[in-house]
């Protein structure tokens, strides 16, 4: 297929960009970083430690992965022990986690690239994770991307967690796009499931789970390396095409 979208055309950064007619949304965790795998193994250190039993990995990637850290700790962590508690645990993961992933902390294969052609074309992009501030400027001291975003929406200014969607549709109201023109990047179940409950198209990216594995989504990727944003244009170019037909 051949995109000739007038909209959203290969632009060199000397380029003026043009407003674009749909935003973007992107989760953190092994979305724009692959570090999915070292937030795994915190969590079992921390499940052995304290007595909670061996955490598979489908467990993990079903039950814990896209959901805010807090929550975890109440669910499994939470009876009879109060909020300080959980606190400290939640220091100790983290801990444990940034200790591990440092050395390997890099974007994922292509993002930066991609991020630059987004914002030469006019494309609105927010970030929207259910990671604390403190991960969120671990990762962005790193990674200089944080100016890329026009908003970073974090899980304290949400009240429902993934697979609610109320995260992605903060994220859209901040950007001032309908719902429906946004596109959501996520890894994680519970953020496809967030992001298709809020109506918008879904790019799943494979750090954590196979294409096989993943919830309905309108596209498949690796990583950046070779996504386009008239790819992304394409996806509401269709819809809009069958809509005419249809009328």
């Amino acid at each position: 297929m051949e995109y000739n979208d007038p909209v959203l055309t290969q632009s060199s950064p000397r380029e003026k960009a043009v407003e674009a007619t749909f935003a973007t949304i992107f989760d953190m965790d092994g979305t724009l970083i692959d570090n999915t795998p070292f937030h795994f193994i915190s969590w079992q250190a921390l499940f052995r430690k304290y007595n909670k039993g061996e955490l598979s990995r489908h467990t993990y990637y079903t039950e814990i992965s896209g959901v805010p850290i807090m929550e975890t700790l109440k669910r499994v962590f939470g009876k009879g022990n109060g909020k300080a508690y959980l606190k400290g645990l939640l220091r100790e993961k983290e801990e444990f986690y940034r200790n591990e992933y440092a050395p390997h902390l890099v974007a994922i294969k292509g993002l930066e690239n991609f991020l630059t052609e987004l914002k030469n074309n006019g494309v609105k992009m927010a970030m929207a994770t259910s990671a604390t501030v403190e991960d969120i400027d671990f990762i962005l001291n790193k990674v200089p991307i944080r100016d890329d975003f026009d908003e970073i929406v974090n899980s304290s200014m949400v009240t429902k967690p993934k697979p609610n969607p109320q995260i992605f549709l903060k994220a859209a109201e901040l950007l001032n796009v309908p719902p429906e023109r946004c596109v959501v990047f996520e890894d994680s179940l519970a953020g496809i499931k967030a992001a298709n409950a809020a109506g918008m198209k879904v790019v799943g990216i494979t750090t954590g789970n196979s294409a096989n594995d993943l919830p309905p989504v309108d596209l498949v990727i690796d990583d950046y390396a070779n996504l386009t944003p008239a790819n992304l244009a394409a996806l509401f170019n269709e819809e809009e095409k069958d809509e005419r037909e249809s009328a």
